[in-house]
């Protein structure tokens, strides 16, 4: 490739929409690669712009950085991907996502059932937890997430 097929790291920010220290960050994570021009000045091939366009379009969804990688280094680094190059990732990340899609739809549910129930039990409330006592099940939200408190120290409104 010719030096000037490559673009600078504010071409790239312009032409994809993406701010030059998300560029910066994607490089560092090992999502984009880069050369050096004589003056040390990042330079990019016109193909990331597809590359930052997939990983907005991932991000978009959902998945960490670390999914995206993970992708992005199952793709053949020497050639363009094909769409069977990009058919079989979609099929790695099919079930993260329905996984994903399942959980935010229970999620909207409860919410929404426990926004309007009116219980005012914060010892029946899924959102309640004294002493974080969830925080043995991992970080977040856990009763939000499916996991469930012990059962001898939930009660149920009835």
């Amino acid at each position: 490739m010719q030096a000037d097929d490559r673009m600078s790291i504010g071409e790239l920010a312009q032409r994809s929409g993406v701010a030059a220290s998300a560029i910066r960050h994607y490089e560092a994570c090992g999502l984009l690669a880069s050369s050096r021009s004589a003056g040390n000045q990042r330079r990019y091939a016109r193909g990331t712009l597809r590359r930052v366009a997939f990983i907005r379009a991932a991000q978009a969804v959902g998945l960490s950085l670390e999914d995206i990688r993970a992708a992005l280094q199952a793709l053949p680094g020497s050639r363009t991907p094909t769409a069977a190059d990009w058919h079989r990732l979609a099929l790695t990340w099919k079930p993260l996502l329905d996984a994903r899609i399942q959980a935010l739809t229970d999620l909207r549910d409860r919410l929404d059932s426990c926004i309007g129930c009116g219980c005012l039990s914060l010892r029946a409330c899924a959102l309640y937890n004294p002493g974080d006592r969830a925080a043995a099940l991992g970080s977040g939200a856990r009763y939000l997430l499916g996991d469930r408190p012990a059962p001898s120290r939930v009660r149920r409104a009835t």
